[in-house]
Order: structure tokens, then C-alpha cells, then sequence
């Protein structure tokens, strides 16, 4: 194996709160563009670990449990099992989609836990924490909001401002009041909690942030560096007063459970512990948190940038093992629909579920990507992805690939043609078909992606251009041997776009690839397993491409090698969605106001 091909790459995907379905923001900001980040490495014959899972102990299940009435646990097994089955839809090729609420789990955040107390980056003390006096408890983070005392936004959180990112505490909300009951009747109590000491930690992490990280977004490292250097970094509390958690491995404070902000991070480290354990090898983790070649990517939203970029890396730090840090935390911004800012409480979103049970997925992860919030937010609207579909997946690549295969297939005894000797015009496009690796796979691995796709895109658009030019419908009246030349050409073009769009496209390629007349597999599996431990048994994602053969580079299609009767790849839509769907979301938000 070469050099290259025995690099590794961790991919880490953020942890939904197990409370609701994810919308097409979520899949936008965070879970597209890891799955094809890691199609691509897998295909290059790198080492690829993809992990996350529900995150089973925030507030947010809490407050969906206290409004079904049902326990958090109910909570958590519905929509643990609907992101499951959603993601297995959508395609994403998690290694191990767990969640939270799993020994192992348990486990590994314990560990790092009395780590951090016994190396002295934990400390205990009192502060003030909201308690209602209407419901006669402390609240947890979300159980309160206010106004946000940086940005003024009405709707922050006790724990974070979601309108300018904002790490908060409750106590510097403006104008608090309890999410439970809806009053502000809220006074502040001392109460003892353990911290973890971020003061202290911020010249290591300050110097870190310092070292080469030009391929770092220039809004995720500006940001992390800024924190970092201001010395404003303290104490943040890792414990809270609720029932629902992990509970706290100290005698003496069995009541209290380790704030999820703490350990829903630590998952990236539990389910890599859990996904070699499942294939038989569990002391094989360390292999991907100790070996300083492995590089771990973080694929996040922008809110989650503080948890990312300054947290857990400090976490790593202060546990002392030499764990490997972040190589990169690609966050991208926001996805806005129809021109409106997401909301979950008002309605105003597409919820993955939802569209799957309408749409396909391809459409879902090009559309998404090639207006991908990468650097700024971005807006998605159903006559964009109208247009997305039918004028460009099934006009350009879908046409290039219908009308060249059904031409061999119906012209050339069902077979690729053998070509005579080729042309200017001929060698320039092949050419231009083997230079698009490298395109493409530069943005990739500079996880540009918008830029990568519409570069694939771009060889899509050539290969039409010279098959419009070269007209073997034509050709074959009068030169059957150049109209061969001409759909051999243009095969071969297809091949490649076949591989290099298959980060993107993994269902349509797959598609592709059958009907060019390949025998294996080129999309690999995707299973939804049981899986058991100490807490009982929980759904599992897992992703097995061990029999895939392709690799990210030019193959030569034979000529003679049998074809198989193709059809479209994908579906024409009709104009009548763009209303449908608007009216869709309009009754969604009526129904939030009334």
C-alpha cells in the first residue's frame, strides 16, 4: 500500500439532541457534507472512521418528554430510530451512528472526568443557578431564556444565544423567565457544582490555536483565537441539578449528572471505542486518538464552533494522554428557507423525514450542496430546487448519460463500441476527464465542496457540448466507426463522472454503475443493527463498504464490455410542487400560531 493510501482520516459528526427530526438545515450545515467528505477518502484508499450518535441527556428531550408527558427514555428511542432510518435513507455512511445513553458511553465519560479532577482542571464551587418558584426547582440550561445581553435577541438560551453564537450563562440573560411555566418568577440560589477550568487551560489552547492552521476556515480559527487570547475563558460548569444524565462518579454527588455540553463531545471518543469493539478489536481506538498521522475533522454547525474549537479541544488537553487534537473544524453557517430564519418552535422547516417521503435523495444532496452554507448563510427554496433537478441533474447529467447509453445500447448491439482513432477533439475532452480528479479531489479535501460539485459539474456541461458537437445520431448515417468513436468517448467520460460524482450522487451512480455493465458494488451497504450492552440494546447505523472495488482515479471502460439497458436516473418534476410545498410550510406555521 502507498504512502497515501494508508492515510486515516476520523470523521466526527455532530450529535442531534434525540427531541425532533432533523431538517434539511441540520443535514445541510452538518451531515451531507462529512458523508461525502468520507466517500471521497474511502475512495482515494485512505482508512476512513465516520461516529456520532443521538445525544440522549440535553434539556431539549426534557422539555419534549414534559410536554408528551411520556418519560425523556420514549423520547429518546422514537427519534433515535427516526434519525437512524432517515440518515440510512438520505445515505450517509456512518462507520457507527450510536447514541449517548450506552455503557460504554457512560464509561468513557467517567473516565475522562476524573481525569480532568485528578490532573487538576476540575474544581468544585458555588454559584448562582435559576430556580423557579412557581415549579420549585433549579432549571437547566434551556429550561430558561431571556434576552441575550450581547445581541439583544429575545429568544437566547441560558446556555448559548443561537441568534449571534454566544456561549451565555443564565444569570447574564435579561429579562429570564422559566420555560416550563412560562413566568418570571425566578430568583437566584448558590448551589455547588464541579467546574472545568478553562482559565487555566487557555494559554496551552491559545498556543495551539497559534500553530498552522491556515486550511481552518477563516471565521471558525479567527473566532477560536479571539476566545482563546481575550482572557475572558473561566470556569464552566460540568454538573447540573437534574435526574435525567449521566450521573457524576463522586461519592457524595450521585444527585447530580454531568452537564451534557461535557458529555455529548466525549462521544466522538466513546463511539470510536464502540465501533472497533463491534468489530471485534476494542483496543483498536487508540489507534485513532494516539497516532499523530491520523487527521480528525469535526463537521459542525456555526453554533457549535465554542464546543468544537475551544471545549473539547481543552478537554483533550487537560485529560493528559496525548490525545490528538482537531485537524480541522469545518462549521459551515446557516440554511434559511424561503427566505425565513429556521425555526423548530414556529414550524418554519423541512424536516428530513418529511421530504424523503415525497422526493429522492439525490436531488437532496445536490441541491444541498451546490449551495452549500460553507462561508456564509445561505437560502433554500423550492423553485431553486425545482430548477436544481430538472435543469440540471436531468437536463445536463441525466440527459449525458440517458441519451449516450441509450444510443450504445440500442445502436451498438448493447455493448461499448470499439473506437477508430481519435481526434483533437476527442483526446481534449479525456484529458479534461482525467484532470477532474484533481479538481474535484483538491476542493474536497479543502472541504470546499459547492466548488467541488460545480466542477464536476462543469465536465458534465463539456461532455454535452462535444456530443452536440460531434452528433453521432448523425455520425452513424454515413460513419458508423466515428459515431462509435464518439459514444466510446463520451462512455468513458461518463465512467469517470460516475466515480467522481459518487461522493455526491451515491444512489443514481450506483445506478450508473449497473447499467455500464460492472458486477460489483459500488455504493457498499448500509445496515440498521440491534446492538447490546450493559444499558440494554440500542439501534446502531453501520456502513460496510468492504467490497467495494472503485478507487478515485480514471479506469479505462473496455471496449465490448456488455451494457445494460438503461433508464432515467432521475425524475422531471412538476412546477405545481414549488406552491404545494409553500403551501406546506405555510399550514406548518399557522398551526405553531394557532
Amino acid at each position: 500500500m502507498s504512502e497515501q493510501a494508508s492515510a486515516r482520516y476520523l470523521v466526527c459528526v455532530a450529535w442531534p439532541y434525540a427531541s425532533g427530526d432533523r431538517h434539511l438545515g441540520h443535514v445541510a450545515g452538518a451531515y451531507l457534507p462529512p458523508d461525502i467528505f468520507a466517500r471521497y477518502q474511502r475512495l482515494r484508499g485512505h482508512q476512513v472512521l465516520m461516529v456520532s450518535g443521538s445525544d440522549t441527556h440535553g434539556t431539549p428531550v426534557m422539555l419534549r418528554a414534559q410536554e408528551e408527558g411520556v418519560t425523556p427514555k420514549e423520547i429518546v428511542d422514537r427519534y433515535h430510530s427516526r434519525f437512524v432510518e432517515s440518515f440510512r435513507q438520505l445515505g450517509l455512511s456512518f462507520d457507527l451512528f450510536t447514541h449517548t445513553d450506552t455503557q460504554n458511553h457512560w464509561d468513557t465519560t467517567h473516565e475522562l472526568f476524573l481525569n480532568h479532577l485528578h490532573n487538576g482542571y476540575i474544581y468544585r464551587d458555588k454559584q448562582l443557578q435559576p430556580y423557579c418558584l412557581i415549579d420549585k426547582q433549579f432549571l437547566a440550561d434551556r429550561y430558561i431564556e431571556g434576552e441575550c445581553p450581547i445581541c439583544g435577541y429575545p429568544h437566547a438560551r441560558g446556555d448559548q444565544c443561537d441568534n449571534c453564537g454566544n456561549t451565555l450563562e443564565p444569570i447574564e440573560l435579561l429579562h429570564p423567565r422559566c420555560k416550563i411555566c412560562g413566568q418570571s418568577e425566578i430568583e437566584f440560589r448558590e448551589t455547588e457544582h464541579f467546574f472545568f477550568d478553562l482559565g487555566k487551560l487557555s494559554p496551552r489552547l491559545a498556543a495551539w490555536l497559534r500553530e498552522d492552521k491556515e486550511h481552518w476556515r477563516p471565521h471558525v480559527i479567527n473566532y477560536a483565537r479571539q476566545q482563546a487570547e481575550s482572557g475572558e475563558l473561566r470556569g464552566r460548569a460540568v454538573t447540573r441539578d437534574i435526574d435525567w444524565g449521566i450521573h457524576v462518579p463522586v461519592p457524595g454527588y450521585e444527585h447530580k449528572v454531568i452537564y451534557v455540553w461535557y458529555d455529548a463531545v466525549i462521544g466522538y471518543l466513546s463511539a470510536t471505542r464502540e465501533a472497533v469493539a463491534l468489530d471485534g478489536n476494542p483496543e483498536a481506538w487508540k489507534d485513532w486518538w494516539f497516532d499523530p498521522q491520523v487527521k480528525s475533522y469535526y463537521f459542525i454547525g456555526k453554533d457549535n464552533i465554542p464546543f468544537h474549537a475551544i471545549f473539547w479541544p481543552a478537554m483533550l488537553i487537560a485529560d493528559g494522554r496525548g490525545m490528538n487534537l482537531p485537524y480541522d473544524v469545518p462549521a459551515n453557517a446557516y440554511l434559511n428557507i424561503e427566505d425565513k430564519k429556521i425555526s423548530t418552535s414556529r414550524r418554519w422547516t423541512i424536516d428530513l423525514p418529511d421530504f424523503l417521503s415525497r422526493y429522492d435523495p439525490d436531488p437532496l444532496r445536490y441541491a444541498l450542496t451546490i449551495n452549500a452554507p460553507e462561508t456564509r448563510d445561505v437560502n433554500f427554496t423550492w423553485e431553486e430546487f425545482l430548477r436544481r433537478n430538472n435543469d440540471e441533474l436531468v437536463a445536463t447529467w441525466g440527459n449525458l448519460v440517458n441519451r449516450t447509453l441509450g444510443f450504445a445500447y440500442k445502436r451498438f448491439e448493447q455493448r461499448v463500441p470499439q473506437p477508430g482513432p481519435l481526434d483533437d477533439l476527442d483526446r481534449a475532452l479525456l484529458r479534461q476527464s482525467e484532470e477532474a480528479f484533481r479538481r474535484v479531489g483538491e476542493e474536497i479535501d479543502a472541504v470546499r465542496l459547492k466548488i467541488a460539485l460545480s466542477k464536476a459539474m462543469e465536465l458534465a456541461h463539456a461532455a454535452n457540448r462535444y456530443l452536440n458537437e460531434k452528433a453521432p445520431w448523425t455520425q452513424i448515417k454515413t460513419d458508423p466507426q466515428a459515431a462509435g468513436t464518439t459514444i466510446y468517448v463520451t462512455l468513458q467520460v461518463i465512467d469517470r463522472l460516475k466515480i467522481i460524482l459518487h461522493p455526491f450522487l451515491p444512489f443514481t451512480t450506483q445506478e450508473l454503475h449497473h447499467f455500464m455493465g460492472y458486477e460489483d458494488d459500488l455504493f457498499g451497504r448500509l445496515t440498521i443493527q440491534e446492538v447490546e450492552d450493559a444499558r440494554g440494546m440500542h439501534l446502531a447505523l453501520r456502513y460496510d463498504g468492504s467490497e467495494v472495488q472503485a478507487r478515485w482515479e480514471p479506469g479505462t471502460l473496455q471496449p465490448g464490455q456488455k451494457l445494460r439497458k438503461p433508464h432515467a436516473l432521475y425524475k422531471k418534476l412538476d412546477p405545481s410542487i414549488v406552491e404545494e410545498e409553500r403551501q406546506r410550510l405555510m399550514a406548518r406555521l399557522q398551526s405553531a400560531e394557532g
